[in-house]
């Protein structure tokens, strides 16, 4: 069955090229050119992915992302925003978006996110349990165990519901257990921004997030470990 992904855009031109580009790559595609038509659809259809624009009529799309997570936590949302609005990326995650890509983007980057955030959410689905024995690489941390042949992270045995971007940056941490990595390092690393320079609450933000999935008390922490003033570590155990 072809995965359904809603385009949440008020610019026409914008969502008849991400509507054709999707369509070739074999997805269905749901459009919506305000945000509480993008909402009632979100809610309606379920989609497997959303794509939803930042500045909408009606609704913008921070409410409608926080209004679609209090509903339903682990539909992925990549959220269109523009180049210079570094703050508006950083509330984007907050309000539970997954990922979010800057106008003007390049399509085969579009295509890749939209790829790898459906894949994750499907192994998640695919993987209640403990993970079986696999021939890709494992990394043993304690408690913790991530499976790179699967591209998922288990804690006590039990899948853990990670974002793609939570997932990867689990994995970058645990492979150096005690080794501490600034946040600057983390953006270059994790989101694949060479040489940044910026904004890097997004860091702060992910590593919130992905607290809350894997400590036992995301208020003291035994996994992921703040280094005041360098960066965050994984501590081996």
């Amino acid at each position: 069955m072809s995965k359904k992904i809603l385009i949440v855009e008020d610019e026409k031109n914008i969502v008849d090229i991400l509507s054709f580009n999707l369509s070739r790559e074999g997805y269905d595609t749901l459009e919506a050119y305000d945000g509480a038509a993008g909402l009632k659809l979100a809610l309606e259809e379920h989609p497997d992915l959303i794509l939803l624009d930042l500045m909408l009529p009606k609704m913008n799309g921070f409410d409608v992302c926080k209004a679609v997570r209090e509903q339903d936590s682990s539909t992925p949302i990549i959220m269109l925003t523009a180049r210079e609005g570094e703050s508006d990326k950083v509330f984007g995650l907050e309000v539970g978006a997954d990922d979010y890509i800057t106008k003007p983007f390049s399509m085969r980057e579009l295509l890749a996110r939209v790829k790898a955030n459906i894949r994750r959410t499907e192994l998640v689905s695919a993987q209640p349990s403990a993970p079986a024995e696999s021939g890709g690489t494992r990394l043993e941390r304690g408690r913790i165990l991530i499976d790179e042949n699967l591209l998922m992270a288990f804690k006590d045995g039990k899948a853990l519901d990670l974002t793609q971007r939570e997932y990867e940056l689990l994995k970058f941490l645990a492979a150096s257990p005690e080794q501490v990595f600034s946040r600057e390092v983390l953006m270059e690393r994790v989101w694949n921004y060479e040489g940044f320079v910026g904004d890097v609450r997004a860091v702060d933000v992910a590593v919130r997030r992905l607290r809350e999935k894997i400590e036992d008390d995301p208020a003291s922490p035994e996994f992921i470990m703040t280094r005041r003033g360098l960066g965050y570590l994984f501590r081996a155990g």
